[in-house]
């Protein structure tokens, strides 16, 4: 739309600040390659918050936050790497290292059973930790007496699971809150809706683009002759490159288990980099503000934009201490924070070749990732009651304090009405230009 230039810039201005680049980020911490199967709690911030502007005081924060930690979802996707592996076994075509490899899949695919998609105990923790800290950092609002949590979840039950470990956190730092949980589809709309529109038009277009980039980056001779003891063979009876990408998968979700088989030895550092930009350009095309679709799929998420603006509208008029915590999954939370432009999850690049220099996945969506908008008053209020120019709003992306895309001389603090009236304009022209 009308932010490229400026959204871009911003991204290279915060992507620049970082120092790091993605391979050195990967390199000194390859989980950092699961992109959405990032364990949360291997990359937490240091918590060193701004001091809050004097004569203000927080009183409301909204919130959506993905589950937890999970078993892989689809029924093939452990069963996909153990056939082939067992027909090799049966041909005797493995190596040492293959037969290894397929043993510790056969033992762990028994805790898979009847398991598929579920929470795991990693994903409890990572909320129970979240929830806790949401209390420690806020007790203005967690800690208030009687304060009024609003909490909703999709109808998923990884997700309900998460939900409950927060409250249950928020209910032992303050035993008088007032926590109301809901779980229904009337609420999904917003909570996890559809695509539909100029969005589901544009979200088939770039197929062949990353597809010529997936067979590009992945190289699967060297793994299939650690695997393999007959590399012909491997060729002939084998899709070896989707063989490489789905162990690759099993593999580095295993940091979504406690005491689970290290299977990431068998990629080298070049492999692991790889499977993972395969990923980031994939993930960027298909949900945030790539041009190979038009920009337009962080507006999957204009339902929830405009019920968090609405319900802050609501709660700003009340002006108390109240909270609203919102749970579902990683495709709302990556294009939510596309739309909302946090730090560079707005950038529109061109050339995918050059998009981990300007937008990387893992910093927006692992295992538990959460959007949090903290909204503050002024302590005293005035005559006419509190206004929405009166009131502040910090955002942190997985707990990290976060840019927003309005002017501000109180960064990262920035005025509610600034905010509101920029993304209201933001879904208005979505919705009333024709698509493209």
């Amino acid at each position: 739309m009308k932010r490229i230039a400026t959204t871009f810039l911003l991204g290279i201005a915060v992507m620049t600040a970082t120092a790091q680049t993605a391979r050195e980020e990967i390199d000194q911490n390859p989980w950092l390659a699961g992109s959405n199967y990032l364990d949360y709690d291997r990359q937490l911030p240091d918590f060193n918050y701004t001091k809050t502007p004097k004569g203000y005081v927080p009183f409301y924060f909204s919130h959506y936050g993905r589950h937890g930690s999970r078993w892989l979802i689809g029924d093939n996707d452990y069963e996909r790497v153990i056939r082939p592996l067992r027909k090799a076994r049966r041909e005797g075509k493995l190596t040492r290292e293959g037969e290894e490899t397929l043993r510790r899949l056969e033992v762990f695919n028994r805790t898979t059973v009847k398991r598929l998609g579920d929470l795991t105990t990693v994903g409890e923790r990572q909320h129970h930790g979240i929830g806790r800290r949401m209390a420690e950092h806020f007790p203005e609002i967690f800690k208030a007496k009687g304060v009024a949590i609003d909490a909703r979840s999709t109808t998923v039950n990884r997700c309900i699971l998460s939900m409950i470990a927060e409250c249950e956190e928020l209910m032992a730092a303050n035993p008088t809150a007032r926590i109301h949980n809901d779980v229904s589809d009337a609420l999904q709309y917003y909570l996890n809706g559809p695509w539909e529109g100029k969005v589901r038009e544009n979200s088939g277009k770039g197929g062949s683009r990353h597809r010529e980039f997936t067979q590009a980056h992945t190289k699967p001779g060297r793994l299939m002759g650690v695997l393999f003891n007959d590399l012909q063979w491997a060729m002939d009876e084998t899709d070896t490159g989707n063989l490489m990408r789905h162990l690759f998968e099993v593999a580095i979700n295993m940091q979504s288990h406690d005491d689970a088989p290290d299977l990431l030895h068998l990629f080298t550092k070049d492999e692991i980099y790889d499977m993972w930009t395969i990923q980031n350009v994939g993930w960027y095309q298909n949900y945030g503000p790539s041009p190979l679709t038009g920009s337009v799929m962080p507006f999957s998420q204009a339902n929830l934009l405009e019920n968090i603006i609405q319900t802050a509208d609501t709660c700003v008029a009340l002006g108390r201490p109240q909270a609203t915590l919102r749970f579902g999954h990683e495709v709302c939370v990556m294009p939510l924070a596309c739309l909302l432009e946090l730090d560079n999850c707005g950038a529109v690049v061109e050339d995918m070749e050059k998009l981990d220099e300007v937008w990387r996945n893992y910093r927006i969506f692992p295992m538990g990732c959460n959007i949090q908008l903290i909204f503050y008053r002024p302590v005293k209020v005035g005559s006419n009651g509190l206004q929405a120019s009166d009131v502040l709003v910090k955002a942190l992306l997985n707990e990290r304090e976060a840019t927003l895309p309005v002017p501000t001389t109180t960064a990262p603090y920035y005025r509610w009405s600034d905010l509101r009236e920029y993304y209201t304009q933001k879904l208005r022209e979505f919705r009333t230009e024709p698509n493209k």
